[in-house]
C-alpha cells in the first residue's frame, strides 16, 4: 500500500478498509494502492461536522451524510421514488386553475369554476378540506399564489359579468380584503410568490409580468414567450413559467422559462408540453404536474435545476388543476377529466429518500 501517513496506521485494517471513525484530512494518492483514485478525503467526527454511527439513521433527510462503523461505509440520503395517494375531496369540485397557496398539509385552494364563477376558499389539514371565507369578487382562471395557508393573492381573472378584470384580493387567514388593481386587466397567467412579494406572469394576449410589493403592481421584463394557462411556481424573485400556449386549439409548448428578479431565461424544455397544468416547488427543485397537451394527462415531470425526467403519473388524468407545495410533497386538486366534467378529488405526493453508500468510482 505504499508509506502510510503517520497517525493513519492505525485506521488501516486487514482487509484493506479503512476505520475513519477518528480521521480528518486528504490521504495522497501515494498512500493509496488502488490507482484509480487520485486522493482520499476523509471526513471523520474530529472537526468534520460528519457523525459516525453505528447503524444508519432511522429517519434522514435529503443531503445527510453519515459514517457507519459497523459496515465500515460511508453514507448519504438521497431522492429515492415518489407516489401519489388520494387524499380528502374538495367541498365544491371545480376548475380550480392553479389558484392555492401554503404547504400539503396546510393548503389553500381559491376561486375557480363550477358552470359560473365561484369564490369558494377551502383549507386543507393533510385529511379534509374545510370552506373557509370567499373572495369578495367570485372568479375564475384568476393568478393566485402565496407561501402559507394564512397570507395568499388573488389577482385578475374573469368575473360572473362575464368580463376580464384587473382587481386583486389579499387573503390574512380570516378573510378577503380589497387591494391595489393590476396595472393590466388579464386572466389565464400564471402566478407565484406571497401575499406581499408576488409575481404575475403573461396572459391571454400578452407577455407582461407585473411584480406585486405589498401595495403597489410594477411592470417588469416581458416572458420569451407570450403564452396563457401556464402554471408559475417560486418566488417574486427566482420563478418557473412553465409550457403553456398561446391560445385556444394551439399545441402547447415545451418550453420553459426563469425568472431571476430581473429578466426570464429559456431553460431546459419539460418532455411533454401541456397547458392548464399545475405546478409545485422552486427555480432548483419542482414539479410540473398533469394538463392538456392533446388530451388531459395524467402525466408529472420533476425538475432538479437542470432537466426534467418524468416521475409517476397521477390516477387522475386532469387539467384546469392546482398544484401547491414542495417537489418532495406536494397536492394536486380538482380540475377537468373531460370537458365539462369537474372534480373534487385531491392526491397527495410523496417523494420517498433512498439511502446510498457512498463508493469510488
Amino acid at each position: 500500500m505504499g508509506s502510510i501517513k503517520q497517525n493513519y496506521a492505525n485506521n488501516v485494517l486487514t482487509n484493506g478498509k479503512f476505520d475513519a471513525t477518528d480521521l480528518d484530512g486528504v490521504i495522497p494518492n501515494t498512500n493509496i494502492n488502488d490507482n484509480s483514485i487520485d486522493n482520499i478525503t476523509v471526513f471523520g467526527t474530529a472537526g468534520a461536522g460528519i457523525p459516525s454511527v453505528a447503524s444508519d439513521p432511522p429517519s434522514p433527510t435529503v443531503g445527510d451524510v453519515w459514517y457507519n462503523t459497523t459496515t465500515n461505509a460511508f453514507k448519504y440520503a438521497g431522492v429515492g421514488v415518489g407516489s401519489w395517494a388520494s387524499g380528502g375531496n374538495l367541498n365544491t369540485g371545480r376548475r380550480t386553475y392553479d389558484n392555492a397557496a401554503g404547504t400539503q398539509t396546510d393548503g389553500l385552494v381559491f376561486s375557480g369554476y363550477t358552470t359560473v364563477a365561484v369564490g369558494n376558499n377551502e383549507l386543507y389539514n393533510g385529511t379534509s378540506w374545510t370552506e373557509l371565507a370567499d373572495l369578495n369578487t367570485a372568479r375564475y382562471v384568476s393568478m393566485g399564489s402565496g407561501d402559507v395557508s394564512t397570507a395568499a393573492f388573488c389577482a385578475g381573472g374573469i368575473n360572473t359579468a362575464p368580463s376580464v378584470i384587473a382587481n386583486n384580493e389579499i387573503w390574512n387567514g380570516t378573510s378577503w380584503t380589497e387591494a391595489n388593481d393590476l396595472n393590466q386587466a388579464r386572466y389565464f397567467g400564471g402566478s407565484s410568490g406571497s401575499s406581499t412579494a408576488g409575481l404575475v406572469i403573461g396572459g391571454e394576449t400578452y407577455a407582461q409580468t407585473e411584480s406585486w410589493d405589498g401595495t403597489n403592481w410594477t411592470e417588469v421584463a416581458d416572458l420569451n414567450q407570450d403564452r396563457i394557462i401556464m402554471p408559475g411556481t417560486g418566488t417574486q424573485t427566482a420563478s418557473l413559467a412553465i409550457s403553456g400556449k398561446n391560445g385556444p386549439g394551439t399545441i402547447a409548448y415545451t418550453n420553459v422559462e426563469e425568472w431571476n428578479g430581473t429578466n426570464w431565461t429559456e431553460i431546459a424544455d419539460v418532455n411533454t408540453g401541456r397547458a392548464t397544468g399545475g405546478a409545485s416547488g422552486t427555480v432548483n427543485s419542482a414539479l410540473a404536474i398533469a394538463g392538456n397537451s392533446t388530451v388531459y394527462t395524467n402525466i408529472v415531470e420533476a425538475y432538479d435545476g437542470t432537466s426534467w425526467t418524468e416521475v409517476a403519473d397521477l390516477a387522475t388524468a386532469r387539467g384546469n388543476t392546482s398544484g401547491l407545495g414542495s417537489s418532495s410533497l406536494a397536492l394536486c386538486s380538482g380540475g377537468t377529466t373531460v370537458p365539462g366534467a369537474n372534480v373534487a378529488n385531491t392526491e397527495e405526493w410523496t417523494q420517498g429518500l433512498s439511502v446510498q453508500t457512498i463508493t469510488a468510482s
